[in-house]
């Protein structure tokens, strides 16, 4: 669940909008603020509850959360769905966002700049404890890319360099292969321009260990 806060001033105004939608079961959307003048679309959201004593609204991102018990009696099960629940619908669309901003819709790799073909890439898998929806944790990659990083076929040096798996570095095949994995072995990535956006050596590194393992 999520809460949204009454607009300030009057009792009208969105106040007014937000409690018929839940009157009414209307899905409303949420822009989550991911950057300034940059927000991530998520929805449908239901508002399920008005609160005005607090003053504020709880919205669901997903219907089935209303059927789960209270937060204090969910069983482990239930809590890890909700929890799941809320990473897809929330976290990662503004994990997304985050990335795309940063490496300012580039693959890190290729420099590839076509929107739908890119994703926000964990250097550590967000069932880790280091798996942070963070910045950086994140890279962004085109879709081979991606998944080469995730099958440890592509490697990431500490100083930010592409390695190539061996095994591929061998194989005879189309322009695919050459073109699009070959040839990547030894280039310098693509890093955003702000220091504070890119990847946490740490994480790199430890991902790079992984790489050499395989």
């Amino acid at each position: 669940m999520l809460r949204y806060h009454y607009q300030s001033g009057p009792a009208g105004g969105k106040n007014v909008k937000l409690r018929r939608a839940m009157e009414l079961g209307l899905p409303v959307i949420r822009f989550h603020k991911v950057a300034p003048n940059a927000y991530a679309p998520i929805y449908p959201v239901y508002v399920v509850a008005d609160d005005v004593q607090s003053r504020e609204f709880t919205l669901a991102v997903d219907l089935s959360l209303q059927a789960l018990p209270a937060i204090a009696m969910r069983s482990e099960i239930e809590r890890r769905y909700a929890e799941r629940v809320v990473m897809q619908r929330v976290h990662q669309p503004a994990f997304r966002a985050r990335v795309m901003l940063a490496y300012e819709t580039r693959c890190a790799v290729c420099v590839l700049k076509k929107a739908p073909l890119l994703d926000a890439a964990h250097i550590i898998g967000d069932s880790d404890d280091m798996g942070d929806a963070i910045i950086t944790n994140g890279l962004s990659l085109c879709k081979i890319h991606h998944a080469a990083y995730d099958q440890n076929l592509l490697g990431i040096t500490p100083d930010f360099r592409v390695k190539i798996n061996s095994s591929l570095l061998d194989e005879i095949d189309g322009p695919m292969l050459r073109h699009g994995l070959q040839e990547m072995n030894g280039r310098e990535l693509w890093l955003p321009k702000a220091a504070s956006d890119r990847p946490d050596i740490q994480r790199i590194a430890f991902r790079y260990d992984q790489f050499l393992a395989s």
